[in-house]
């Protein structure tokens, strides 16, 4: 069958489009993304205003003729963290759910991380023994760790890359003196959850998601995305701690000049790179793969698998195709 899954994130609003049956991997179809940057468009009270409300709708709007334009029998919907934590969030699901039709499914931050772990699970397999599994977003950092295709241990740390850039590095280039705070911010955040995880033993693989993991990785010397899916890429924290403070100098103008750095994405690649590090570092990773697969991913094989107990999907978060 082929299937949409719309995507309402806190940078993008992404509808990617699979065909997928049981037991076979998704394979990409068609990709559809609009940035949005919702997390960047709540007012002081944490609600999403009606500008906000409004690009919202269009944006699914138009992700809905493009599923029904590449023959998509179901479109399944989310938010994560940007609608999540919206002080006036059920009032944007009606909105929505009234001008499209669209329920948006929101996912807790937990699931998120249960999500993207079996995505990289099944990507990487059993024999990858153990797996802490990273993500940083536009709004949260998700970290998950266990060796079955459920977690052990899974969190959600209001650590995203866009959500930091607004609140802590207002100027450009950064000030020294904010990037030292938001560096002491992050690893204090991180650091409360290392116990939690430590208990479980070392991991034997450690993988990342997420674009800011993989701009990353393409600056530490990753191969381009060009090259495709089955090219192993990596992301040393040696080479990582050396572009931080280049990072940190750098105007966002000239960020967005780095290989594989996307001008929408230059402003908070400082951010997302002190949260990578930090991560690195109290994990006490020295090297991590990034994984091709994700949330998604996760969320496509959940459906594949007809929805077992686990992480709950409910009903509302499939919508029939236009």
């Amino acid at each position: 069958m082929r299937l949409g899954v719309l995507d309402v994130g806190s940078n993008t609003v992404h509808l990617l489009v699979v065909d997928a049956h049981p037991g076979a991997r998704p394979l990409p179809a068609h990709s559809h993304k609009a940035e949005l940057r919702l997390a960047q468009l709540l007012d002081p009270a944490g609600a999403i205003g009606p500008e906000g409300v409004d690009r919202l709708i269009t944006t699914v709007l138009e992700a809905l003729e493009a599923a029904e334009d590449k023959g998509c029998e179901e479109v399944l919907s989310f938010a994560t963290s940007a609608v999540r934590e919206a002080s006036n969030a059920d009032a944007v699901l009606r909105a929505v759910k009234e001008a499209t039709g669209v329920e948006l499914q929101v996912l807790s931050g937990e699931d998120e991380a249960r999500l993207t772990f079996l995505a990289a699970r099944r990507w990487f397999g059993w024999s990858a023994g153990k797996l802490l599994v990273l993500d940083i977003g536009g709004g949260s950092l998700e970290i998950a760790y266990g060796i079955d295709e459920d977690p052990d241990a899974a969190v959600s740390l209001p650590l995203g890359a866009g959500r930091l850039t607004s609140a802590w590095l207002p100027a450009d280039p950064a000030d020294p003196q904010d990037v030292k705070a938001l560096r002491r911010h992050v690893r204090a955040q991180i650091a409360r959850t290392v116990g939690e995880f430590s208990r479980f033993g070392s991991p034997n693989h450690v993988v990342a998601t997420s674009k800011t993991f993989k701009q990353l990785a393409r600056l530490a010397g990753a191969a381009r995305s060009a090259e495709g899916l089955y090219i192993q890429r990596e992301l040393k924290r040696k080479t990582l701690e050396d572009w931080v403070p280049q990072l940190a100098a750098m105007t966002v103008a000239e960020r967005g000049e780095l290989p594989g750095v996307s001008e929408g994405r230059a402003a908070q690649l400082l951010a997302g790179a002190l949260v990578a590090e930090g991560a690195m570092d109290l994990f006490g990773v020295e090297t991590l793969e990034i994984c091709p697969w994700a949330l998604r991913e996760g969320v496509i094989l959940r459906r594949l698998d007809h929805l077992p107990e686990g992480v709950q999907l409910d009903e509302s978060m499939t919508t029939p195709a236009p």
